[in-house]
């Protein structure tokens, strides 16, 4: 599917469905509203076995700041017939230089869609035990290398599973903050959730998915405490006799359900908003019919280190952050993404309300904190904010043959300077621009 910047999540998904498409598009967890493009080229990451999206594109074309327009892979010669499905034409492979950068503007981009498959089954996990995500870790790593899980699987912690089903319990901390102890515990209970909770898919034919499903059971036999597979018959029940079941059991399923269902949709590719929901989790207000979490002065810093898919890393990760998090008066909601066969995407959110004076400048810190802190373990974010772009570092030979990159395609520094590479700056000079272009190339 060859698709244009202003191309939406929601417009492609009717697109397939107006036309009873058997294939099915990569959703994120962002507003149905957010665009294809955009996402891709900031590398971002969705839920099925395409969940990572600049991996799924080819042929992109690119307008340069000379106004230059250049066409990546195959899709450089007229006429050919492999630009795309074959990303990676004849020569240097140049998509990569236009993903977070700002060497120019990527005004179209082919993306790749998923046949939709015999047979799809979701799965869910709990454990109640916050040391189990290492032994998780490393049980479902394997599955995930050799295929029997090709989806990209989350597991997230108990801060994120609340937020996502309801706000701030400020009445009963009686507006103290953070939320932890034994508030947090009974939060757990009341929600029937654990300290980890995972989910994910498993996408073939019928005998594919069963022997996946064998295979799964048996690498979490006594690291999960609670294993459920769901399809589309089984959410039709629990949706039907919901209330009856609560009588029952004491169990709202219903709120459970209306978090599961739009999770469960984006294993699917079904792009939903419920998910935006949870950047009001420190609001007063419950979320309008129609958020818009800027006009409503919700703040929200996403935190990414990316972690090699091994336990011992996870709970590095998770702990330091939880525990830095924390100390700063705001609530770790971490999951971590199986985005590929060996890493793991780790997403730290800190929700917190814009209009209380001095939030944006905590919130801030303990952003810059996290980063700091977890770069000195090792551990370095897929993605940043404007802010923290300006203070990146690294090799000095990488940096200078960025720095040359932009003074070749951008000599007068005017395409989102700084974006990803060099400092925020007024344009270069002449002999500024001579300079950066001849550092380092024994010219």
């Amino acid at each position: 599917m060859t698709v244009e910047p202003g191309v939406t999540q929601a417009q492609l998904y009717r697109f397939l469905q107006d036309r009873g498409s058997n294939l099915w598009m990569d959703a994120t967890g962002a507003s149905p509203h957010s665009s294809l493009v955009g996402n891709a080229v900031e590398r971002g990451f969705g839920h099925t076995p395409y969940g990572d999206h600049f991996a799924h594109t080819c042929g992109l074309e690119i307008v340069l700041p000379s106004g230059e327009v250049v066409e990546t892979g195959f899709s450089r010669f007229p006429g050919s017939k492999a630009a795309p499905v074959y990303r990676w034409g004849v020569g240097p492979a140049l998509d990569g230089l236009f993903s977070q950068s700002g060497f120019g503007v990527v005004t179209r981009m082919t993306i790749w869609l998923m046949p939709a498959p015999e047979y799809f089954q979701a799965y869910y996990f709990r454990c109640s035990d916050a040391a189990a995500l290492g032994p998780l870790i490393d049980a479902l790593r394997p599955l995930r290398l050799n295929g029997t899980i090709r989806s990209a699987s989350h597991i997230a912690n108990d801060y994120k599973v609340i937020s996502a089903l309801e706000q701030y319990p400020w009445r009963e901390t009686e507006g103290e903050t953070p939320l932890r102890g034994g508030l947090l515990e009974a939060k757990r209970r009341q929600l029937k959730i654990g300290a980890w909770n995972g989910s994910g898919a498993l996408y073939g034919t019928k005998a594919q998915v069963k022997e996946a499903r064998r295979l799964l059971r048996r690498a979490l036999a006594g690291k999960a405490a609670r294993l459920q597979f769901l399809d589309d018959r089984m959410l039709r029940l629990a949706s039907r006799f919901a209330k009856p079941y609560q009588m029952i059991s004491g169990w709202n399923l219903e709120r459970t359900l209306a978090v599961l269902k739009p999770v469960y949709g984006l294993m699917k590719g079904i792009p939903t908003d419920h998910p935006l929901a949870s950047t009001y989790w420190r609001k007063r207000t419950p979320p309008p019919s129609r958020m818009d979490p800027d006009r409503d002065g919700c703040g929200l810093f996403w935190c990414s280190p990316v972690v090699p898919s091994d336990g011992r890393d996870a709970m590095l990760v998770t702990r330091l952050a939880t525990d830095l998090t924390l100390d700063h008066g705001f609530e770790p909601a971490i999951s971590l993404t199986m985005i590929t066969d060996r890493a793991l995407a780790c997403i730290i959110s800190l929700a917190f309300d814009r209009d209380v004076p001095g939030e944006d400048e905590r919130a801030a810190a303990c952003y810059h904190d996290l980063l700091d802190k977890l770069a000195q373990n090792g551990y370095h974010s897929y993605r940043l904010s404007v802010d923290a772009m300006r203070a990146m570092n690294g090799s000095s030979a990488y940096t200078s043959l960025l720095e040359r990159l932009k003074a070749s395609v951008d000599p007068r520094n005017i395409l989102a300077p700084g974006r990803y590479s060099a400092p925020v700056g007024e344009p270069r000079s002449e002999p500024e621009q001579a300079r950066a272009l001849t550092r380092g190339v024994g010219l």
